[in-house]
């Protein structure tokens, strides 16, 4: 599968040189003819349009639900359609069977009233207050009034590297950003207690 996606990107990549040397073309032939080929000043918003544009998608940003798989297995382990966005911490109680997985499949669906030109997400995980491991996921552009499923594969660490879950239930928070590009959307942050 992984070679499929490289040549898909080597073919789109393909089109798109091809295009952009069409461009150059045209661009050269305006030029011999004398016409202003001269590129237009970028446009900037003003501070506060983009405040308020910021603003917007915020506002019409919401996750709807979420659940983890074994991702060999595809056994959902947990799930959860409950998501209060407006609180700085929520709680989720795991099954400690999820720490025996190799591979863990999240499943995220969120919706957007607002275009999103990259999303991404930035995923840290706090124990005792320390971070201990960072995972960047890229979504990409999120067409506007839609809902979306995004699904990421998280690989576990080494059985041996793994602390037990005595240890880390009530210890642990998830912090998840949300981003479009670099200006950040939401932060929530969960905390994980192991049964």
């Amino acid at each position: 599968m992984l070679s499929s996606l490289a040549r898909a990107d080597a073919m789109a990549e393909g089109n798109q040189v091809s295009h952009v040397a069409g461009a150059h073309n045209e661009w050269a032939d305006d030029l011999s003819r004398g016409a202003d080929t001269s590129m237009p000043e970028p446009v900037m918003l003003p501070e506060k349009e983009i405040r308020s544009h910021v603003q917007s998608i915020r506002e019409g940003f919401r996750i709807n639900w979420m659940n983890m798989r074994d991702a060999l297995t595809g056994q959902v382990m947990w799930e959860s359609g409950e998501w209060d966005c407006g609180l700085d911490e929520l709680e989720a109680q795991v099954p400690r069977e999820i720490l025996s997985c190799r591979q863990v499949s999240r499943e995220l669906n969120f919706s957007s009233v607002e275009v999103l030109t990259s999303l991404r997400l930035v995923q840290s995980v706090i124990f005792k207050g320390e971070p201990l491991e960072e995972w960047n996921f890229h979504f990409g552009f999120v067409i506007p009034n839609s809902t979306n499923t995004w699904q990421q594969t998280i690989e576990a660490a080494e059985e041996e590297e793994m602390l037990p879950a005595e240890l880390l239930s009530g210890n642990v928070i998830i912090e998840t950003t949300f981003l479009d590009g670099d200006c950040p959307i939401m932060t929530q942050r969960v905390r994980i207690w192991y049964v």
